[in-house]
């Protein structure tokens, strides 16, 4: 698959036009918009720009969307490490979306059982036989990692599940997180990447030769968008 890259000086509005765009598309085409949050420091300005009167997105559409987490820290939702805790602050708490539309990860369970509790709500909301979301958001790392997918982790191997507990040796700590099988389902899959010190990892994801696991993040019939802050 050949990914569209898209380097831009208006990164956040850019960001929020693809969403809404994604949102607008789906609703018209299923009656329904399956949006997969990420969490970190780069999504946030997104999400407040989404929250806000200018992104121009109708009550009547809210309640239209359908939001999960691409994964999420073993922490209780009022952590300030919580991605449902940032995404709720910057945007959940401030829209229409149906409460039992935005769907946890139970973060402060244990771990396999929050993973495999959170499978079982996806395949219970899927339309067919696989749950397959409109558009999820994902960021890489300084490692080359993307959701919880990890170098040298378990996770990577996985290709039976939709959501696992990954432990991740270089943080000493469980994270529960998507699998490759739900993240190349999707119909669109878009990598927010606004940082300096990437371009290296980048070149190489780029090539098509990289073992980053934020490479292998392919979908099977879908499109894969990089939007790349000019610090990227």
């Amino acid at each position: 698959m050949t990914p569209t890259i898209h380097h831009t000086k208006t990164f956040v509005s850019d960001a929020a036009a693809l969403i809404k765009g994604a949102a607008h598309q789906a609703i018209k085409d299923r009656g329904i918009f399956r949006l997969a949050l990420s969490g970190g420091n780069t999504p946030r300005p997104v999400y407040e720009a989404m929250a806000s009167s200018q992104f121009g997105m109708a009550a009547s559409d809210w309640v239209n969307w359908e939001v999960t987490f691409s994964d999420e820290r073993c922490v209780p939702p009022t952590s300030e490490q919580s991605n449902f805790r940032m995404a709720s602050e910057a945007l959940l708490d401030h829209v229409a979306i149906p409460t039992e539309n935005v769907l946890r990860m139970r973060g402060e369970a244990i771990p396999e059982q929050a993973a495999a509790d959170y499978e079982e709500q996806l395949r219970s909301r899927a339309a067919t036989a696989h749950y397959r979301h409109d558009l999820i958001l994902l960021g890489m790392g300084e490692d080359g990692h993307t959701a919880s997918l990890f170098p040298d982790t378990s996770a990577l191997r996985v290709t039976d599940r939709l959501v696992v507990s990954n432990f991740v040796p270089k943080l000493g700590t469980q994270r529960l997180t998507f699998t490759y099988p739900l993240l190349n389902a999707a119909r669109h899959v878009c990598f927010l990447v606004n940082s300096t010190g990437k371009e290296n990892i980048l070149e190489e994801v780029f090539s098509g030769k990289s073992t980053y696991p934020c490479a292998a993040v392919q979908p099977t019939d879908g499109q894969l968008t990089w939007l790349l802050g000019t610090g990227a």
